[in-house]
C-alpha cells in the first residue's frame, strides 16, 4: 500500500506513535512535506526495505533536488550540481568501478585538493566507507545526483566497463574464446560436409539408415523424458500460489531489466504495463538498457516522461551486440537485491513482482532463481501464434513444472526471471557471447551448486505471427542450445560430478534430443511413406514389418504430443486453442528450417544476434501516425491484455 492510498484510512487509531525520519523532519521544516505525508512515509517504511528518500522521490513527494538540498542541511555539506560533477577532477582510489556504479558515489578532488566522496544519499556511505583504502574512509561527504555520478564513472571508465561486459563468466564457462578459431571451425566444418557427401554417394542406404536410427532413438528419448515431466506435472497439485496474508518481513528492493533495441514502436505501451505494477514503486527499480548507438530508441524515450522508478542506461558499444552483454553492464546500475529480467514487449501479472519477493522470503537460501511462465496475448491472430501459442503453454505449464520436480537442472526463458543478485554476480552473471544466455545460465547455476523453482505467475508477451521472424527468432535459440551444449561438454568428467547423476543425464536428455529432433526432422517424416503404403529407402535393409513398427512408435509419440498440448491448453484462457492442438505437426517444418539457418550460423557467424522483431501485432491492428508510431485503438487485444 502506497501513501495515495494510505491517505484514504483512518490512520488516527494506530496503537504506536510514529516518529518522523530525520530527512522528513528536514523537509518539513523547509515546507517541502506536510507532516501528514511524512507520518504516512514512515508507515510505509516499516514495510518495505529501502531508504526515506526512495519513498519520497517514488511517491512524488519531493524531487532529487528537495532531497539532496535536505541532505546538504542536514550534515552541513555541499550540494554539487551535474555540471559541478562532471567538471571536477576525479582521485583515483583503486576501487573497481563497478562497486562505485552499485553505490552510486565517487571521489573527488574537493576544495584545498582534499578527497571528498561525492554519493546521491550520504545514508548509504557507511559500506563503501569500509572497503575504501584506509586514507579516504573518514574523508569528507558531499551530495550530488547520483545519476550525475554514475555517468561520471562510466565515461571515466567506459573501455574498463565495457570489457568487464564482454568477459564477466569465467573464459572456462563462456563461449568466448570461439572468436579465435573461426578458421579451423570451417575448416574442420568444410571436411565433415565433404566427408558425409562422399558417404552418401558411396553407401546412400547406410547413411540414411544411421541418421534415421540416431532420430528414432532421440524421438524415444524426447519422448520418454516429455511422458517423465508430464507425470511429474500431474502428480502435483497446480493451483496459483498465494502470496501470505499477513506477511512480517519487510519486502525488498527489486530491480527490473529491460533491454531494448530499436523499439520505437511498443516503447509508450511498455511503460504502461509496467505501471500497472503492484508492487510499492518506493521497492521498483526499473532500468530500460538501451545500446549507444541505437540513437531512435533514446530518442523514443527522452519523448515521455518517466516515472522516478524508471530509468535508461546506455550500454556503450561494443562486440557482440547481444542482449546478455548489455545486462550484464547494467546489472552494476541496479540498486535491487533481487534482479529481474523482461523484455519489451511483455505484460507481467499485475501483482507478479510481490509473489516472486515473497516466495524467495520463504525458499531456501540454494534457490537461486525463480522462472515465471510465459504466455501469449495475441494468440488468435492467426495460426502461427495459436501453434507458439500451444508450444509456450506446453513448455511453461507442464515441461518446466515437470523437470523441476524431477530434480532436473532447467534450461531458462529469456524473460520473468528473477535472480538473487549476490548469486548471480557470484557466477558472473550472463556470457555476453552466449546468443541463447538463458538456457546456459540455468545450466551454470546447477553447476555452482543453486536450483532454479517455478513460480506460478504469468507473463504474457507477443507471439511470433509471421513465418520468417519466427524462423529467425527459433534459430537463434537452436543456435544458443548448440553452443551452450558444446561450452558445457568441454569436460564431461567435470560436468557429470558439479551436476550429478540425475541432473546430468537430464542436461543431456534434453539437449541432444532437442538438437537432433529438429536437426534431423525429415528422416522422421519419411516414415509416412511407410504408413501410407509407399516404398521407404530403408526398404533393402529392413522387413515391411521392422518399418511399420517404427512408423506405429512415430504415430505413438505424435499421439502423446497432442495429448500433452491438449492439457496444456485446457484451461480457461486457452481452451480455444485444443482444436488447433493436432495441427502443430505441420508447425515443426519451420523448425527444421530454422536448425540447419542455425547450423550454419554457428559455423560462419558464431555471435550473431538475429533480433526478434517486436511489435507484429500492433502493426497488424493499429494505424500509422503522423510522428511513425501507431494507433493501439485498432489494436484487438486479449481479454487479459487489455490494460493497455
Amino acid at each position: 500500500m502506497g501513501i495515495s492510498e494510505l491517505r484514504h484510512v483512518n490512520v488516527q487509531g494506530w496503537a504506536s506513535p510514529v516518529r518522523m525520519n530525520p530527512l522528513s523532519r528536514e523537509l518539513v521544516r523547509a515546507g517541502k512535506l506536510t507532516k501528514s505525508d511524512a507520518v504516512l512515509a514512515e508507515m510505509v517504511s516499516r514495510h518495505c526495505d529501502t531508504s526515506m528518500e526512495r519513498i519520497l522521490q517514488a511517491e512524488g513527494l519531493a524531487d532529487e533536488d528537495d532531497l539532496l538540498r535536505a541532505h546538504a542541511r542536514r550534515f552541513s555539506t555541499q550540494r554539487l550540481s551535474t555540471e559541478e560533477v562532471a567538471k571536477a577532477s576525479l582521485v583515483e582510489i583503486g576501487l573497481d568501478p563497478r562497486v562505485l556504479l552499485k553505490h552510486g558515489a565517487m571521489v573527488l578532488e574537493g576544495q584545498g585538493g582534499k578527497p571528498v566522496i561525492a554519493s546521491g544519499s550520504p545514508d548509504s556511505l557507511e559500506t563503501l566507507r569500509q572497503i575504501m583504502p584506509n586514507g579516504l574512509r573518514r574523508a569528507h561527504a558531499v551530495v550530488a545526483p547520483r545519476r550525475a555520478l554514475q555517468d561520471r564513472v562510466a565515461n571515466e571508465h567506459r573501455d574498463h566497463l565495457r570489457l568487464m561486459a564482454e568477459t564477466r563468466v569465467a573464459e572456462s564457462e563462456s563461449c568466448r574464446t570461439w572468436g579465435g578459431t573461426f578458421g579451423r571451425c570451417l575448416r574442420f566444418t568444410l571436411a565433415m560436409i565433404a566427408t558425409v557427401a562422399a558417404l552418401a554417394i558411396a553407401f546412400p542406404v547406410a547413411v540414411f539408415g544411421v541418421f534415421a536410427l540416431w532420430a528414432c532413438f532421440t524421438l524415444l528419448v524426447s519422448a520418454g523424458m516429455k511422458t517423465a515431466a508430464f507425470v511429474a506435472h500431474m502428480a502435483h497439485d497446480t493451483d496459483r500460489e498465494e502470496v501470505p496474508q499477513n506477511p512480517k518481513a519487510p519486502l525488498p528492493k527489486v530491480s527490473i531489466l529491460v533491454p531494448l533495441f530499436r523499439e520505437t514502436e511498443i516503447a509508450h505501451a511498455l511503460i504502461a504495463r509496467l505501471s500497472r505494477l503492484t508492487y510499492p514503486k518506493c521497492l521498483l527499480d526499473v532500468i530500460l538498457v538501451l545500446e549507444e548507438e541505437d540513437e531512435l530508441t533514446q530518442q523514443t524515450l527522452a519523448e515521455i516522461d518517466l516515472p522516478p522508478w524508471v530509468r535508461p542506461v546506455v550500454v556503450p558499444d561494443g562486440k557482440p551486440r547481444t542482449k546478455p552483454r548489455a545486462m550484464n553492464y547494467a546489472l552494476d546500475f541496479c540498486q535491487g537485491d533481487i534482479i529481474g529480467i523482461f523484455d519489451a514487449e511483455d505484460a507481467p501479472d499485475p501483482d507478479q513482482i510481490t509473489v516472486v519477493a515473497r516466495k524467495f522470503q520463504q525458499v531456501p537460501n540454494d534457490v537461486a532463481c525463480l522462472q515465471g511462465v510465459l504466455d501469449y496475448y495475441n494468440p488468435r491472430q492467426n495460426w502461427l501464434a495459436r501453434c507458439f501459442t500451444i508450444e509456450y503453454a506446453t513448455w511453461f505449464r507442464v515441461m518446466l513444472p515437470g523437470m523441476a520436480r524431477l530434480g532436473l537442472a532447467i534450461p531458462l526463458g529469456g524473460t520473468t526471471l528473477y535472480f538473487r543478485r549476490n548469486v548471480l554476480e557470484s557466477i558472473g552473471g550472463w556470457d555476453a557471447h552466449n546468443v541463447t544466455e538463458d538456457a546456459d545460465l540455468g545450466f551454470r547455476l546447477a553447476r555452482h551448486g543453486y536450483r532454479t523453482e517455478m513460480v506460478n505467475t504469468v507473463t504474457e508477451e507477443e507471439a511470433n505471427c509471421r513465418p520468417w521472424p519466427w524462423i529467425k527468432q527459433r534459430s537463434r535459440w537452436l543456435k544458443g542450445y548448440m553452443t551452450t551444449y558444446m561450452v558445457h561438454m568441454r569436460r564431461p568428467r567435470l560436468l557429470y560430478r558439479q551436476l550429478g547423476p540425475r541432473k546430468f543425464w537430464g542436461f543431456q536428455a534434453h539437449f541432444v534430443s532437442a538438437l537432433s529432433q529438429f536437426v534431423l526432422a525429415p528422416f522422421l517424416w519419411s516414415f509416412w511413406l511407410v504408413l501410407l503404403g509407399l516404398p521407404h529407402p530403408l526398404d533393402p535393409v529392413l522387413s515391411r514389418a521392422t518399418l511399420t513398427a517404427i512408423g506405429s512408435l512415430f504415430l505413438m509419440v505424435e499421439a502423446l504430443n497432442i495429448t500433452v498440448h491438449l492439457i496444456a491448453v485446457s484451461g480457461r484462457k486457452h481452451r480455444h486453442l485444443m482444436a488447433w492442438a493436432p495441427s502443430i505437426h505441420f508447425y515443426a517444418p519451420l523448425g527444421a528450417i530454422a536448425a540447419y539457418k542455425a547450423l550454419y550460423e554457428l559455423v560462419l557467424k558464431p555471435f550473431y544476434w538475429d533480433k526478434t522483431t517486436h511489435g507484429l501485432s500492433i502493426t497488424a491492428g493499429g494505424k500509422r501516425t503522423s510522428d511513425g508510431g501507431f494507433d493501439l485503438a485498432g489494436v484487438k487485444l486479449e481479454p487479459s491484455h487489455e490494460g493497455l
